[in-house]
């Protein structure tokens, strides 16, 4: 490569960086730096780039290899040389048992958050490549995921109140090790990359297999980008159509599986999905099996039990409602937010509490005459004051009561 057209590369590479909030950049910036190539690159990129008074940089020590402690006293001395403030944050919640790298990977995000919301910091970049998007494409072939798991991760997105971007996704690991040789730049590399008891080592190593194949990683970073793009316009139906069709009631959603015009299929599913998913707030959704077992369930029975919910069918209508095993042993005070949607308004005092109304239902003589079936009624937030129900607003039983919904189902029928 001549001198020009590394400057030229370069160029590209900073842009990427500098753009990658778009008009919308934190007047504070950290960057997660692991030791690792793609990381250190980033961070030089992002010294270079961006002023540096808004630019600081953090370290995940996951204490999971006697080096780790060596790698983050490097990264600090690299920044050091740049300017750059640095924090080295240690976790030390791995118990042996478990998925070791997705714990990990919360891990760093939750770790990051809170340490730079202390910082003033709005923003953090991520060292993720081209590379990083086709291995995650392939391992999630290999789980049969849908649309939703094949779509490319997205560049840039919102967690724990940040904003996080992938700046590089669209240069290889490979362009990004030029440019460390170009400029001197230390890095490591992290053993754990090549220890194929995990899958993303084993999908690395096939990718050079793949690409003489002509499936190379920018081609399936490209189908990866085609298929989010199908993934938004799914969305952007699945929440109009939740707008028309989609009711609440007291807390239960309702989708007809009859309307005109006729739905596809993929669209009732994905409202489905939505309910399941507002109603048990699980954060990710039941898998294909399950799902599966749910059709079959409805029927043959009209009425099946899946993540947290009660899900059942009449007259071509299904009612996604809690389900009183899930939240049985939920309580909290009268002030707060009961099972993630729940609000409560009425004489609130210290020894009340919210809970689940279940067999209290027998001291609501009228719940018959609100309309809501019985197993919606056993599972909606009721006042105690021990074992003393005071008040079951939604089965009849107000006493100067009343509850309402915070959580609006429509505008969280689209998330990722």
């Amino acid at each position: 490569m001549t001198p020009e057209d590394a400057a030229a590369t370069d160029a590209v590479l900073r842009h990427f960086v500098e753009a990658s909030f778009f008009n919308r950049r934190p007047d504070k910036i950290a960057v997660a730096v692991s030791g690792g190539g793609d990381s250190m690159a980033l961070l030089h990129l992002a010294a270079q780039a961006l002023p540096k008074e808004q630019v600081q940089a953090v370290t995940v020590d996951h204490g999971l290899r006697p080096e780790s402690a060596t790698e983050a006293a490097m990264v600090a001395r690299f920044c050091g040389t740049l300017g750059i403030p640095h924090a080295t944050l240690h976790w030390t919640g791995w118990d042996g048992k478990g998925n070791l790298p997705a714990m990990a990977r919360d891990a760093r995000y939750t770790l990051i958050a809170e340490w730079a919301k202390g910082q003033g910091i709005g923003g953090v970049m991520l060292g993720h490549t081209q590379d990083d998007l086709a291995e995650t494409f392939l391992m999630r072939l290999g789980r049969a995921s849908g649309v939703d798991g094949l779509a490319a991760m997205q560049t840039r997105f919102d967690r724990h109140g940040l904003t996080w971007v992938r700046p590089l996704w669209q240069p290889s690991r490979a362009d990004l090790r030029d440019y460390l040789a170009r400029h001197a730049i230390p890095f490591v590399d992290d053993p754990t990359n090549e220890d194929t008891t995990y899958d993303r080592p084993r999908i690395r190593a096939a990718l050079p297999v793949l690409a003489d194949l002509g499936i190379t990683a920018e081609a399936i970073s490209q189908s990866a980008h085609a298929i989010a793009a199908a993934r938004s316009a799914l969305d952007h139906y699945t929440s109009a159509e939740a707008d028309r069709i989609v009711t609440i009631d007291r807390g239960d959603v309702l989708i007809p599986q009859r309307s005109q015009p006729p739905l596809p299929l993929e669209i009732l599913r994905r409202l489905l999905l939505a309910a399941l998913r507002w109603v048990g707030h699980e954060p990710f959704p039941p898998r294909h099996m399950a799902q599966i077992n749910l059709d079959i369930g409805l029927m043959q029975a009209g009425k099946h039990t899946l993540a947290g919910c009660i899900i059942t069918q009449k007259d071509h209508v299904l009612r996604i409602t809690r389900e009183h095993n899930a939240v049985r042993g939920l309580t909290c005070p009268t002030t707060g937010i009961w099972d993630h949607r729940w609000q409560m308004e009425g004489p609130h005092a210290p020894d009340l509490t919210i809970r689940a109304l279940g067999e209290g239902i027998r001291n609501c003589p009228d719940w018959r005459e609100t309309g809501l079936p019985r197993p919606s009624l056993l599972a909606s937030p009721a006042i105690w004051r021990g074992e003393t129900l005071i008040a079951a607003p939604l089965a009849g039983l107000q006493n100067g009561w009343a509850a309402r919904i915070v959580a609006d189902f429509h505008s969280s029928v689209v998330t990722h």
